[in-house]
């Protein structure tokens, strides 16, 4: 698949030149370097928009608007990012970063079976207590930050669309707060089994939210999903009755993806494709390396690949570096919280302990000597082989031979005495990355044999979930800047099939048929990035949620202009004050 992609030459060409327009024009992108999103070889070309939508690409004349010379740089469409969990902060943050500082355009959320809609007055608290759980946004986050407006999903929409947006959103419905919805408290203990009215409910409320607009319905069958409160996620074992029912609303409705987070246990994928098939829609499943079954991936993958041999249209929503924690003082994981001598110190300002624990002999001494024995510092011992530092390079592909553990044998010093210095070097801000997901070999091989596979897309950068754990919102910037430039302990991936597996791939995966390609008719949502200059920024800690929540944030380098229907949204890095982003509602037409 990969190797059948042409490379186009080092700098693009202007043979096949697709159209020659004259005439008057919003906007015209000059002399950029155009790779439009299909695979097709990248060409040196103009770029016409009107009226939000790319009326020519090739040879422009006549006059513009507003003419942006391009030369030297790539002219790309916007991210379609199908994985984030922005539910809650799309209700309170028009601006909807950290996606929107990485060329994202449109951001689909309501993924893995969470979500704040349907929802009756007064069980909001167990929504948001899953949410939680799940993706790992604080209750004080959610409760602050979210206005409960509605009750329905379709509210829910109308609720979304009545704010204006950096970028275009999209919403799922997901399977727990329907379930919920309409089985009440028995709807939060997956092992509770819906009645026949329940399941029909269940597939009337289906079409509903599908008929308003919803892209998809989620669901999460996964053990590793769990509510704050300790609960399994609702949708964990539900069975082929009411994965029938969610199917049958789809085919009626004739709209929406089903989308799967799942252990993937034996048969479990054949439920999965049994309700895709009678649902008539796509299926599309996260397809990622688990440490504890390091193969398995390969075999959902062969199974997406029987699926679409039998005329079912499914894709692996694959990531494109480690899953990781962030370890650090102020993150969620903190590797000394535990330890009474840190309990001490945990309220003094960042930059005081941290000149304490570099300081204080003492203090060094019962960090390191007599930390405590639990659950947690045991689990820190293991985390301390296969965790590194993120320094100034930010490698994402790092060695196993750089390993803290493995460094500090080689210094012949205690592994939590080379976590201290490093946690507590400068203002205390510095944080280790501890890959648990997709890097049980120690490289990204795996990775590039995923991304390489005709059967998947880009996804799982979960952008607006686990704040205090997890940094890949910036994944799409990643992608473009380490597959097809930075890496150097294996192949890269060609520019073009890149491009086209973040944009054209995820919108069509999605039905949104009128994005992802920089050519004639279709919408104007471009980027244009200096790729040498691409990168992303260091991982931090900032305090800017709603009740004073903290997130990881990553910033950008390199985008030089982001047009959201063909009206400039970012320059260089900064925003212009525009918000033509809007709710996308239900499947999207093509140009005709």
């Amino acid at each position: 698949m990969v190797a059948s992609i042409g490379w186009g030459g080092r700098f693009g060409h202007r043979s096949g030149v697709r159209s020659r327009v004259e005439g008057m024009h919003d906007l015209v992108i000059r002399n950029g370097t155009v790779v439009d999103g299909s695979g097709a070889d990248r060409q040196l070309a103009d770029v016409a928009v009107t009226n939000g939508v790319i009326t020519a690409v090739g040879e422009v004349e006549g006059s513009a608007a507003r003419t942006v010379d391009a030369e030297g740089h790539l002219v790309l469409p916007g991210w379609v990012d199908v994985h984030t969990h922005y539910d809650g902060q799309a209700t309170w943050d028009p601006d909807m970063t950290p996606s929107s500082w990485h060329g994202v355009t449109t951001a689909v959320f309501g993924n893995c079976g969470v979500g704040f809609a349907p929802v009756r007055r007064g069980s909001e608290g167990y929504l948001i207590n899953l949410m939680e759980g799940v993706e790992d946004i604080p209750e004080s986050v959610l409760s602050e930050g979210i206005d409960f407006t509605w009750e329905s999903y379709p509210e829910y929409l109308d609720a979304l669309e009545a704010t204006s947006r950096v970028i275009d959103i999209g919403a799922q419905l997901p399977h727990g707060a329907l379930r919920f919805f309409v089985m009440g408290e028995r709807g939060a203990d997956h092992t509770e089994v819906p009645t026949q009215t329940e399941l029909d409910e269940l597939r009337r409320l289906a079409q509903e939210a599908l008929a308003a607009g919803a892209l998809g319905i989620s669901t999460s069958r996964t053990t590793k999903h769990k509510a704050a409160d300790g609960r399994l996620t609702p949708s964990l074992t539900a069975g082929d009755p009411e994965l029938a029912a969610i199917a049958q609303a789809m085919r009626e409705a004739d709209a929406g993806v089903l989308q799967v987070n799942s252990d993937f246990g034996p048969g479990e994928f054949e439920h999965l494709r049994q309700a895709a098939e009678l649902s008539g829609r796509p299926l599309s499943v996260l397809l990622l390396q688990v440490d504890n079954d390091p193969e398995l991936w390969k075999v959902t993958r062969d199974d997406i690949h029987s699926a679409n041999a039998a005329g079912i249209a499914a894709t692996g929503q694959v990531g494109c570096r480690p899953i990781g924690v962030m370890l650090g003082l102020d993150a969620t994981v903190n590797p000394f919280r535990t330890n009474p001598a840190y309990e001490a110190i945990a309220h003094l300002p960042l930059a005081e302990r941290a000149l304490l624990m570099r300081t204080d002999e003492s203090l060094r001494r019962t960090l390191v000597a007599d930390r405590p024995r639990d659950e947690h510092t045991t689990w820190m011992d293991y985390a301390l082989t296969r965790s590194y530092e993120m320094d100034e390079s930010l490698d994402y592909e790092p060695d196993p031979a750089t390993a803290i553990a493995i460094r500090a044998a080689e210094m012949g010093v205690d592994p939590w005495l080379l976590l201290l210095d490093l946690l507590s070097s400068g203002d205390g801000s510095s944080l280790l990355l501890y890959p648990f997901e997709n890097y049980f070999n120690g490289d990204l091989e795996d990775i590039r044999e995923m991304l390489a596979d005709p059967f998947t897309i880009c996804g799982i950068g979960d952008a607006g979930a686990h704040v205090g754990t997890i940094c890949d919102a910036s994944y799409p910037t990643y992608l473009l800047s380490h597959w097809t430039r930075d890496r150097t302990r294996g192949e890269k991936l060609p520019l073009e099939f890149v491009v086209n597996k973040q944009t054209r791939r995820t919108a069509e995966t999605y039905g949104l048929f009128d994005r992802g390609l920089v050519q004639p008719g279709y919408r104007a949502d471009i980027n244009i990035v200096d790729h040498g200059a691409l990168s992303v920024g260091r991982p931090e800690l900032v305090f800017d949620l709603p009740a004073g929540g903290k997130r990881l944030i990553q910033r950008a380098e390199g985008y030089r202009h982001t047009f959201v229907l063909g009206i400039e949204t970012m320059a260089d890095g900064e925003f212009t004050g525009e918000r033509p982003g809007r709710l996308v509602r239900g499947a999207q037409s093509g140009p005709s």
